[in-house]
């Protein structure tokens, strides 16, 4: 296609707004920008509009590069608890944000919320923001930890295998720090900086709930405009509005021991007073608003014939709004003040290990104009406002934000926490990488308002 006027002259603005971007290869032809100005012109009427060439074959050319980042990810073990990895991970990922021209930092914890299960140290972040000529504040979020141990990766390396990249953690969530790392410099090699700022975080201890970087995910997000998270899109690419909000509560009773043949009378027999507890909390749970309490763990007594002195048990929460898990919490404070033997002592502890992220106005606008970009590719994207039990790192970033919150935003892909099995699926890099560019860059310029 052909072009008159101006639109095809540097300086000038094309018809969309975007300034025509300098080539950083002079052979490359003019003809992408006048089709993306054709496009955007004819967008509105044409039921299955054509990708802009331009970006679609850049996309194309960072296929590779982004496998090789996704290789040296991969063979970097990096456990939640592997601290020596996962400074090792971070300095790789820092590296490459620096190359690309962020200001970065590796980030240690200073504000950490602990859990039962948090360790005594936890590993580091990285922080890195891109400052463009625009107004709009952009962010991108993924974790660099695994659910793995040390020694593991032998068992499961970095391969391709017909359409698919297998590698120990590379679904969950080395794909998602890799495309980051690739749509910025995507972006920077279509000298796009129309963004206000654009913020990259990366962080080490998402998959034991992200003790000592939640409060910086909500503190980084709360002025932005918009946040995508780089989580996989499951086997069929689904963008993701809502996940669950994941609790655990602790039941502790203490009681008295005795003899249990020669005095059990002496004793206060904290298994009796466990399970009078358990059984008078197991319907508090509400099914039809998405509100689930399953007491899963239990343990008491020393011995056979000994009265039992202490017991306690553990149940997992699920909620879809962070006001059921308040209620919840308070419903089982007040179900403890009820108990069996008087001489009992029950002590009841509630964790929100992750709030519920729930879909919004402004993050449905963001996600259906991603199906609209699908659409130029010739391809569906699925977009899923309702909760299916998983929770993600995005919840902390829509606590106090302003704008959207869009999960999802990975590669396709399998087998995340597997020990054989985990893949991402090559024929979803290229469109992940021309979506998250085209929204970065429509976000920017106003056209995705």
């Amino acid at each position: 296609m052909t072009s008159t006027g101006n639109a095809g002259i540097p300086g000038h603005p094309t018809p969309h707004g975007w300034p025509l971007m300098p080539r950083l290869h002079p052979a490359r032809s003019l003809v992408g920008p006048l089709i993306a100005s054709l496009w955007l012109a004819c967008a509105a009427t044409t039921a299955h509009a054509e990708p802009i060439a331009d970006i679609h074959a850049l996309a194309q050319k960072e296929q590779q590069p982004l496998l090789d980042t996704l290789r040296d990810l991969v063979n970097i073990e990096s456990g939640s608890k592997d601290i020596e990895g996962l400074n090792q991970i971070a300095e790789r990922v820092a590296g490459q944000l620096r190359q690309l021209g962020g200001t970065v930092e590796i980030l240690q914890p200073t504000d950490i919320y602990r859990l039962d299960d948090t360790p005594e140290k936890i590993g580091p972040a990285v922080h890195a923001v891109f400052k463009g000529t625009g107004s709009k504040k952009i962010m991108l979020i993924a974790h660099m930890d695994t659910v793995y141990l040390k020694g593991m990766l032998k068992d499961q390396p970095f391969r391709i295998d017909g359409d698919k990249a297998y590698g120990l953690g590379i679904a969950d969530d080395k794909q998602g720090v890799a495309l980051i790392l690739h749509t910025v410099a995507l972006l920077q090699k279509l000298n796009f900086k129309d963004y206000g700022t654009l913020t990259v975080l990366t962080n080490g201890d998402e998959e034991i709930s992200s003790p000592g970087w939640r409060s910086t995910i909500t503190r980084f997000a709360a002025d932005q405009d918009v946040v995508f998270s780089f989580e996989g899109g499951g086997t069929d690419g689904t963008l993701r509005l809502a996940t669950s909000g994941i609790g655990s509560a602790y039941l502790t009773v203490h009681g008295k021991s005795s003899h249990a043949g020669a005095r059990p009378e002496g004793g206060v027999n904290a298994l009796y007073e466990l399970s009078h507890q358990v059984l008078q909390m197991k319907d508090l749970s509400k099914p039809e608003q998405g509100l689930k309490l399953n007491w899963t763990v239990s343990k008491s007594g020393t011995n056979r014939n000994v009265i039992p002195a202490d017991a306690t048990a553990q149940a997992d929460a699920r909620a879809l709004k962070v006001a059921d898990f308040d209620e919840l919490e308070k419903a089982l404070q007040d179900k403890i003040k009820n108990r069996l033997l008087p001489n009992s002592k029950v002590d009841l502890k509630f964790e929100v290990r992750r709030p519920p992220l729930e879909a919004n106005e402004a993050s449905r606008h963001v996600a259906a104009y991603g199906k609209t970009i699908y659409q130029e590719l010739g391809m569906s994207l699925k977009v899923d406002e309702k909760a299916t039990g998983g929770g993600t790192d995005a919840a902390f970033a829509a606590l106090k934000t302003r704008g959207a919150v869009v999960e999802g935003m990975g590669l396709s892909g399998f087998g995340a926490h597997s020990n054989d099995a985990e893949y991402v699926q090559l024929n979803s890099i290229v469109p992940r990488l021309y979506l998250a560019t085209r929204m970065i860059m429509d976000l920017s310029t106003g056209k995705l308002k």
